[in-house]
């Protein structure tokens, strides 16, 4: 069947430009399944793609918009038929496959995942990158013996995608909980997510002589990075383990190894478009379970692609609570 549009809105950046585009539908790149995509969301990763930044696009001409959910309007391939309701999180999208802030993308059945028969496609894209990656954080931290029923567990940039996703995720699984943000606004919105302990970042990342210090955290989930991650690991328990996925305050890591040596703690990292696709049912399996859907909506606030430049800055300046879906 000839499609009867034969071009499509997305959002493309260059090497100097980034603007919203009408690009011909031959222009897509190949694959095996096209999706017509109905929402995308607002990541750290999405904000410096759409604001110019380095560090995320590597080939240009770049559709950006590291996540999408939509349905499926072509297949090549078994798994997936048309009508069908999806979801892609980041798996090279906005790196070096074109994304998500686009009306169409073709990409290969590895990379795509059934939307989950309890979500709709407006809380998939509330989950995003950002709730899969505290998802993934949870399972890490479990595998290597996290339990409810101990001490508290840390979630630093509490108020963000990630931290506000573990937060509820952890409280629904019965972990004391205890959130970390630089905002004080946020304290209601963080204890209506399940946070137990609020604590200012600014005391967290308090520089230290010490090597170690009290044990105080079960685990962690963290998204900062930095002088917070150095201190995380100087106060937790022993055998405690911190998944880190995030750098917002900073990519340098001041730390000894006396954390690891002489309390056997663990430090995890989290990378989370490398996952396979089994991984990534396990994940959204999980996330379809285990996080509340009525404290997932909480998080959302739904914007149209107009606004996503003006989100990006606003991600990058730590302005955003929560989550950012972008209405294509």
């Amino acid at each position: 069947m000839i499609p009867s549009v034969t071009t499509f809105r997305a959002v493309l950046v260059t090497q100097t430009s980034a603007s919203i585009e009408q690009i011909d539908r031959t222009q897509l790149p190949p694959g095996e399944v096209l999706v017509r995509i109905v929402y995308s969301s607002l990541n750290y990763k999405d904000g410096l793609a759409v604001t110019g930044k380095p560090g995320v696009i590597r080939s240009y001409p770049m559709i950006p918009g590291v996540d999408f959910a939509g349905t499926v309007e072509e297949s090549t391939s078994a798994e997936f038929q048309p009508g069908d309701p999806v979801v892609i999180t980041g798996c090279g999208t906005s790196e070096t496959m074109w994304g998500g802030y686009s009306e169409l993308a073709r990409l290969d059945a590895k990379y795509i995942v059934p939307l989950p028969k309890n979500m709709t496609l407006v809380q998939a894209m509330g989950i995003g990158t950002a709730g899969f990656t505290a998802m993934q954080a949870v399972i890490a931290l479990e595998h290597h013996g996290l339990k409810p029923g101990g001490r508290e567990v840390l979630v630093t940039g509490a108020a963000g995608g990630v931290g506000s996703t573990a937060v509820a995720i952890l409280a629904k699984l019965g972990y004391k909980v205890a959130a970390s943000t630089g905002r004080p606004e946020q304290h209601d919105y963080l204890r209506s997510l399940g946070a137990t302990t609020l604590i200012d970042r600014t005391e967290l990342a308090a520089p230290s002589k010490r090597p170690l210090e009290t044990e105080r955290w079960a685990a962690a989930i963290d998204s900062v990075g930095g002088d917070t991650l150095a201190a995380v690991l100087r106060t937790l328990e022993g055998r405690g383990s911190v998944a880190a996925c995030g750098l917002a305050g900073g990519a340098a890591l001041n730390t000894t190894v006396f954390p690891f040596i002489l309390r056997g703690v663990n430090l995890l990292g989290i990378d989370s478009p490398k996952v396979d696709k089994a991984g990534r049912l396990e994940i959204w399996s999980r996330l379809a379970t285990d996080l509340p859907l009525d404290k997932l909506d909480a998080m959302i606030q739904v914007r149209p692609l107009a606004e996503v430049f003006a989100a990006g800055e606003e991600i990058l300046a730590g302005k955003i609570r929560g989550r950012v879906v972008i209405q294509i």
